[in-house]
């Protein structure tokens, strides 16, 4: 459905708060023109019934991104994502249940975003299972206060959320915990750093030698997967992935193919997985 009409962007309309400011200036339904047009959509297709039922919850997913701004992702493409959720929820409400569009989405909507968290965030990629999703997405808002929590607090929040209290003591530590300089301030001179500790054998002639060539083997495999791709997959893929700043994003993208930033996505999926075969051949 997402490719099939077409919807505001950022990029389209400029910039993330233009764009926010344009969704929120679109009208919202009443319970019997949410009915009508969803019934419209599934019982005839009609892709602009469809269209005005995601259009005028956008602004839903706007307000839904925003809670989830402290996880360093960039909000446009965290709005995208959850837009995609939306038009899911779409696909699948049926008014003659008497529930809402909204309240029916939001599941949908939160869903896709945190999806989109747990592909995205190094530190989330230990969250494999429902409890251990559940247990990051709810430890902040448990928490009683900044301070680290106490064994009993573990235990209620593991008890809550079905995990053990040693997961939620861990998580809590990944999601807090700072990094530490390895190098002494530069006015501390008689101060030990933490790599004065540590030993250093990348300077051994073996080392180097087997470094340089694992370095010229993956630049190799890298390059040779590249070659695989076409011109516009592969300026995906370098844009995103090979920048040397934080590379670009799916709407910056979308803007400079003409596209929406979904297909944006499904190219660099697509490529990603042609260049993961071309590697390992």
């Amino acid at each position: 459905m997402s490719a099939t009409f077409a919807l505001p962007v950022p990029s389209s309309t400029g910039s993330l708060e233009q764009y926010i400011q344009a969704v929120n200036r679109l009208p919202m339904l009443t319970q019997e023109e949410e009915s009508e047009l969803a019934t419209r959509y599934h019982d005839q297709n009609d892709l602009e019934a469809a269209r005005r039922l995601v259009m005028s919850h956008m602004r839903v997913v706007v307000s839904i991104a925003r809670g989830y701004a402290g996880y360093g992702l960039p909000q446009a493409d965290l709005i995208q994502e959850g837009n995609i959720g939306l038009m899911k929820a779409v696909k699948r409400f049926e008014p003659s249940r008497g529930v809402r569009l909204f309240s029916f989405a939001v599941h949908w909507i939160k869903a896709e975003i945190h999806e989109f968290i747990l592909r995205n965030w190094r530190l989330v990629r230990i969250a494999t299972t429902k409890p251990q999703r559940k247990l990051f997405f709810n430890l902040r808002s448990m928490k009683k206060n900044m301070s680290a929590l106490s064994d009993s607090e573990a235990r209620e929040i593991a008890e809550d959320l079905g995990v053990r209290p040693e997961e939620v003591l861990e998580m809590e530590t990944r999601m807090t915990g700072q990094d530490i300089a390895l190098l002494a301030d530069d006015g501390d001179d008689d101060g030990y750093a933490p790599i004065d500790w540590l030993a250093d054998s990348e300077h051994e002639p073996v080392r180097q030698i087997e470094k340089k060539a694992v370095d010229r083997l993956q630049s190799e495999g890298l390059h040779e997967a590249l070659a695989t791709l076409d011109a516009r997959s592969r300026r995906i893929v370098e844009a995103r992935w090979l920048a040397d700043d934080s590379g670009a994003t799916l709407h910056e993208l979308a803007a400079e193919f003409g596209v929406s930033a979904e297909r944006i996505r499904q190219i660099e999926a697509k490529a990603l997985q042609k260049m993961k075969a071309a590697l390992a051949a």
